[in-house]
């Protein structure tokens, strides 16, 4: 369950993803000098300054090519002390056997499936257990409907290929074959979303280690530390369903929604505060108490029943996920910024749940007005919040 900071004049342009190590992280979690332009840095340049730490104190087995031994990677995700008091921050709130589960499949010759609802931490999960594990978390295929062969497999310069012929200075490697000859971690975005004929590219670089070149007569083989973590989506099954000789090659591991409101909470605020330092917005005083609103909404919306388990109430057509609720409240917090006292009020979060609900504005509309009117409306401490959701349906 997706890390910025401010920005600083200076010449040198913005470092690219790779993985150097060269970053250091400040002690907030906040972006190193040289990365402060970029809106988003990955996870490696965010959080150098934590994986250093973890690397400088672990020394238990590695697997090869690994920067990190499997206890280090899942303290990384999961969050602890270090024994020189460095304070790993946690990247994933959720149970332990699940990231143990997630590491150890990919220290084997097992793929790795992160499945789930929308908004479950499957592609954050996903890059920081890239950036643990290789230290570059950029070796990405993003899944569309559009995407082709090329995207896994490998490419051509159509203008060296016209003018030289196939050469393996024509070859444009893709980031799954990058990922092969270097050793490392290769992501693959929403695989159910890719054509099924594109997927199966994916059964003998998973079976067989290798991607055979035909048009050079040579192949690349897959060094050791190489794996693969994709994500998909169980709402999206029926797009693209997995072959059982692609499924085979994977271990799957779904992410469960947060089993608690007060964890769903703890990832919410901890999300919002990383993304407010990265968005320059000030912290925002008294706003547990929005977003425990926001959660408590959404939680009993999703679930068809409140959170006393009293009233049975109607779920409307979008997830409302914890991705979600982080969104509402970031946008709430700006709204409380620019155009408030900074103080996180019912006010600035009502339009954003509004949006996040009503997605279908016929049936959504009926079920957030029934909402209101019978769950909010009568609960005790949330008429303002009842008054503002009123006035932007109106």
């Amino acid at each position: 369950m997706s890390e910025t900071s401010s920005t600083t004049a200076g010449p040198e342009p913005v470092a690219p993803g790779g993985g150097s190590g060269t970053a250091q992280a400040g002690p907030d979690g906040s972006a190193a000098p040289g990365f402060e332009q970029a809106l988003r840095p990955h996870a490696e340049d965010t959080f150098a300054g934590e994986l250093a730490a973890l690397a400088a104190a672990d020394d238990r087995t590695r697997p090869a090519r690994w920067k990190l031994s499997p206890w280090a990677v899942a303290t990384y995700l999961l969050g602890g002390t270090l024994p020189d008091g460095t304070v790993i921050t946690p990247k994933y709130v959720g149970p332990r056997r699940i990231v143990e589960v997630a590491v150890t499949t990919l220290a084997t010759d097992r793929a790795l499936l992160l499945l789930g609802v929308p908004g479950t931490a499957k592609t954050w999960v996903s890059e920081h257990l890239a950036a643990a594990i290789s230290g570059d978390s950029t070796l990405l295929v993003q899944g569309t409907a559009g995407t082709p062969e090329e995207a896994i497999r490998y490419g051509w310069n159509y203008a060296q290929l016209l003018t030289h012929g196939p050469t393996p200075d024509a070859l444009v490697h893709s980031p799954v074959m990058r990922a092969m000859a270097e050793g490392r971690i290769a992501r693959i975005e929403e695989l159910t979303r890719i054509p099924a004929d594109v997927q199966d590219t994916l059964i003998t670089i998973l079976s067989e280690k290798t991607l055979p070149i035909p048009e050079l007569g040579t192949e690349t083989q897959a060094v050791r530390g190489f794996n693969m973590i994709a994500t998909a989506n169980d709402r999206d099954r029926g797009v693209n369903e997995l072959s059982s000789a692609l499924r085979r090659r994977f271990n799957t591991v779904v992410l469960p929604l947060p089993a608690t409101a007060e964890e769903e909470v703890d990832i919410v605020s901890r999300r919002v505060d990383q993304l407010g330092r990265g968005l320059d917005l000030p912290a925002a005083p008294r706003g547990a108490d929005e977003i425990r609103r926001v959660v408590t909404v959404f939680r009993e919306l999703r679930g068809g029943v409140t959170e006393d388990g009293r009233t049975k109430v109607k779920s409307p057509s979008g997830t409302l996920s914890t991705a979600e609720a982080i969104s509402v409240v970031t946008g709430g917090l700006a709204l409380a910024a620019h155009f408030g006292d900074g103080v996180l009020r019912a006010s600035d979060i009502a339009a954003g749940i509004l949006g996040a609900v009503v997605r279908d504005p016929a049936a959504d509309r009926l079920v957030w007005q029934e909402y209101l009117e019978t769950v909010v409306r009568g609960r005790d401490g949330w008429k303002d919040f009842y008054r503002a959701c009123r006035e932007v349906s109106a």
